[in-house]
This record gives C-alpha cells, structure tokens and sequence, in this order.
C-alpha cells in the first residue's frame, strides 16, 4: 500500500466471489455513496469520500478490479470486505487465488472483513486462526468443525479487532457498512447515513434473533429419548436426577453424555428450552412478564429475567418491545413503559 494522502478517499473492496450476496454488495455501495453525499453535505465540496471497488477472480486465476467509483491511481485499499453467500459456501478449488488475494492485502495494511458466509473464506485464508470470529448462528457448529483453530461466538453482531472485523447475520452488512463510515467518515456522517437510509445506529446481539435449534443427530438414543421428553413436556421442576433416572443412567454418566450429545449441561438444555417458550409468548401474546415466567416454567420472575437476559442480551420486557407481533403485546409494552395520566 503506497502512502495515502488526506485527500484520497478512503477505498473500501468488495470481493465478490462466485455466488456472493449481490444485494449485500449493492447494498454496501449504495451505503456508502449515501455517506459521501452526507460527508458533501456536512463538509462542503473537500470532505472527505468512501472509494468503492468490487474485486473478482478472473478466468486466468487472478484477481482484478471490476468496478471503481473513482477510476483513477489507487494508494491501496483500507477495508476488504468479503460478503455473505446464500447457497455455495467460499471454499475449495472453486475460490482460486481469492484466499491468496486476501492474504495479500492484509499484509498490505487492509482491515478485512467479512459478514454471515463470507467468514468461511475468513477462514480458509488462515488468518482466523487463533482469533474470535462472529458469523450467522446457523454455521457455528460447522465453521468450529471445520476450522479448529477458530474460536466462534455467535452472541455477537459485530466483532471489531482494528485489523479483522466479522459481522454476524446476512443482513449484518449494514451493521459493518455503518461501523465503516464511523472509522473513515466520522461518527456524525454514520448517524447522518443512518437517518438518511432509516436504519437503526444503534447496538444490537445476534443473540437477540438466533433461536434455540438442539442437537438431534448425535446418535445417543438414549439421550434423545430424554430430549423428546424435555420438549413434550413442562420442564418446571425438573432435576438432573429425574431425568437420570428416566434414562436408567447415573447422575454422573448421564450428564457426561448429554453434554457430549448436546453441547450443554441438562440445566442449560432445560433453560434455553424454557427461554425459547417464553420468546413465542412475548412476541404473540399479551400475558404479563409473570404469567410468561410461570407459563415457560419459572416459580421466580426475577431468576427468570436474569437467564433471559443472560441468553438473550435483552430483558424480557426490551424483547417483547422490539419483537411482538401481538398489537395486544405491543400496547401491554408500551403501558408498562410509559405513565399516561388520567384524563
């Protein structure tokens, strides 16, 4: 990367690899040309710009510009952003020298990035290892089987490491598209942007969308025996040694095998199974946060809004607010959030 005066735009690449989101790329270079207008806006004519550029694997293996907002001599790109895939995954024979590339352009300097199914590409170029990554919560287990040496935590939306940011959900690039415009253009630009797109700035989970998908295939029919159970049934009240019992194991073997099964201990399987039952009731019902704790199982409110929380990163009431499709709910909401005097 050659040194970049302060009147260059900043260029941001966008790998766009066989099968790639379009709509994310799109999206992404809209985003920021939105931000430029908003940068001229603020600024005047001298203020500063965002470069787009989509890069593609050529037929010959490598890998060259396919567009630029700027044409022009390049001092190198500060972000490369690798976007999500709907169906092929970014690996194999089929990505050429796109791993290379990227590579390449870290050495150079380049933050890369990538969202959703681009992390599988993160991935393959190496220069994940050691280090922890976000991605959609369907392809944890997958990326962690696949990758070792990859530490994934799908909590979260946005993982920001200066040299590395990953984003979680396939529509986790405007979270990215917002955080680069802060970096390059300034956080009043970013919230500008955000008005002008009518998009919420503000901090997200990907805990607050991912949904509680057990593990069923683990060939333990014993221990799925006990899953069935756990799902048909009221879990309130129930203990390690009910469900020991149940399965004809001791305590000890058969928490040993339901975790190995499952990739939970029996109280957390039990717990986000009563989470999960509590969601459906917060977002279509208009029962009072204590009729839903005690309807998913919870003798305790309060115990109840601090494993919520813990699991989802919102209270129970912050998740009924941003979620319910109930109007009833909607309105329970907004009356335990504000006081209206009488009239």
């Amino acid at each position: 990367m050659t040194k970049r005066s302060e009147n260059d735009p900043a260029e941001i690449g966008i790998l766009v690899y066989p099968r790639a989101l379009m709509s994310a790329v799109h999206g992404l270079t809209d985003m920021f040309h939105v931000a430029g207008m908003q940068s001229t806006e603020q600024g005047g004519v001298s203020a500063a710009q965002i470069r787009v550029s989509h890069w593609k694997l050529q037929d010959d293996g490598t890998v060259s510009k396919a567009r630029d907002t700027h044409p022009g001599t390049s001092s190198g790109l500060l972000a490369l952003i690798l976007p999500p895939t709907l169906s092929d995954l970014p690996v194999g024979e089929r990505m050429g020298n796109l791993p290379a590339f990227v590579r390449q352009q870290h050495e150079r300097g380049t933050t890369i990035c990538s969202v959703c199914g681009g992390a599988y590409l993160l991935a393959e170029t190496g220069l994940a290892a050691g280090r922890t990554i976000t991605t959609h919560w369907s392809h944890q287990e997958l990326i962690g089987n696949r990758y070792a040496d990859v530490r994934i935590d799908t909590d979260k939306l946005l993982i920001d490491e200066g040299d590395i940011i990953t984003a979680g959900g396939m529509m986790a690039w405007i979270d990215l598209g917002l955080k680069l415009v802060d970096r390059y253009l300034g956080t009043d630009v970013m919230l500008a942007t955000a008005r002008f797109m009518i998009i919420d700035p503000g901090p997200r989970e990907q805990s607050y969308y991912s949904v509680f998908a057990p593990k069923l295939d683990h060939g333990d029919t014993i221990i799925l025996k006990i899953q069935h159970w756990l799902h048909g049934a009221s879990t309130k009240g129930v203990t390690l040694q009910m469900m020991a019992e149940r399965a004809g194991l001791g305590d000890r073997t058969f928490l040993r095998r339901f975790q190995k099964a499952t990739g939970l201990n029996p109280t957390e399987y039990c717990q986000r199974l009563k989470i999960a039952r509590s969601r459906d009731l917060l977002e279509r019902s208009h029962l009072s946060i204590e009729q839903v704790a005690w309807q998913s199982g919870y003798d305790d409110t309060n115990a109840y809004r601090k494993i919520f929380r813990k699991i989802l990163g919102l209270s129970p009431k912050e998740y009924r607010q941003r979620f319910s499709v109930s109007d009833s709910g909607r309105r329970l909401a907004t009356a335990q959030n504000e006081m209206v005097p009488a009239l």
